[in-house]
């Protein structure tokens, strides 16, 4: 009796670490908003399979064996740098040197996730970069450095707008039909050389200078103008006030001061009338025979 009884409790215990097992495989992998999730089963034998993608925020519900790697679908940036110091930098079509960066942005085609996962990102943990450092970043190097070196020195920098221009679109040729959207590619920060760069320094100075120098010699014309048209408006007023000093003229305003004279409490007036109809004599006294007239 014993011996029959132990054989179903062993095959319930077989049952039990079965479903145990079972359960600890499940899981509900989740996905974010701004990602899509790229999930595969797991086997214990074997290697997993694709499962399916499932775009954030979501997740996929309780499975066996299952699991995300969750991709960004948002708009990033790489920035490639070309520096003297590593040699990246290039030479323009002077032969002077000349270090730069240009500044990738571009974003992850949702509907092209699993293609990403499956041929371009050689790290599944992170996608994005390695699919990047492997499929775009030396093609991009390479355009930027034979659009740049179309151009002498101080080309660039006055067509860095053009040269933009043709970097986006040759990489956004190149990256047709893959994952890659291509929102955008710049250049910027460019730097010459220290040599070119005081150069350019004092050329500016020296301009400032003469810009001032211009202005500082406007100011004197002007002022030199405006004295010229104090003295035009002086010799005028001169000659006006000569046109009208009149000898009837000076006669009034003889007889006009005396009325006033004659009128103050605070002195006495003799009043000696000289000239015709007794008025005061307005003339110039010539001397005659060494004779003071004024005595």
């Amino acid at each position: 009796m014993a011996i029959r009884s132990s054989r179903p409790v062993g095959a319930m215990s077989g049952v039990a670490l079965v479903v145990v097992l079972g359960a600890a495989a499940c899981s509900n992998p989740a996905t974010p908003a701004s990602h899509v999730g790229y999930c595969t089963r797991g086997a214990y034998l074997g290697k997993a399979s694709f499962y399916g993608l499932q775009t954030g925020p979501t997740s996929t519900g309780l499975g066996w064996l299952l699991s995300c790697q969750n991709v960004p679908i948002t708009p990033i940036t790489f920035d490639e740098h070309f520096k003297v110091e590593d040699g990246s930098a290039i030479l323009a079509r002077d032969n002077l040197q000349i270090a730069f960066a240009v500044h990738v942005v571009f974003k992850v085609a949702p509907e092209r996730v699993r293609d990403l996962m499956e041929h371009f990102a050689l790290d599944l943990n992170n996608p994005v970069q390695s699919a990047y450092a492997h499929y775009l970043k030396e093609p991009l190097r390479t355009i930027a450095r034979a659009e740049l070196q179309k151009f002498d020195s101080f080309g660039i920098k006055d067509n860095i707008d053009g040269i933009s221009h043709d970097i986006d679109g040759r990489v956004k040729a190149l990256a047709a039909n893959t994952p890659f959207d291509i929102v955008q590619v710049v250049v910027g920060n460019i730097q010459y050389p220290k040599q070119v760069a005081d150069a350019v320094a004092n050329k500016m100075a020296t301009a400032q200078n003469l810009e001032q120098q211009d202005t500082q010699l406007k100011i004197v014309q002007k002022q030199a103008e405006q004295r010229v048209a104090e003295a035009q408006g002086t010799a005028e007023a001169q000659r006006i006030i000569n046109a009208t000093l009149t000898t009837n003229y000076l006669q009034h305003e003889a007889i006009e001061a005396q009325k006033a004279m004659v009128g103050s409490p605070n002195h006495t007036v003799q009043y000696i009338p000289v000239g015709p109809m007794g008025v005061p004599l307005v003339a110039t006294l010539t001397p005659h025979d060494g004779h003071d007239v004024t005595k």
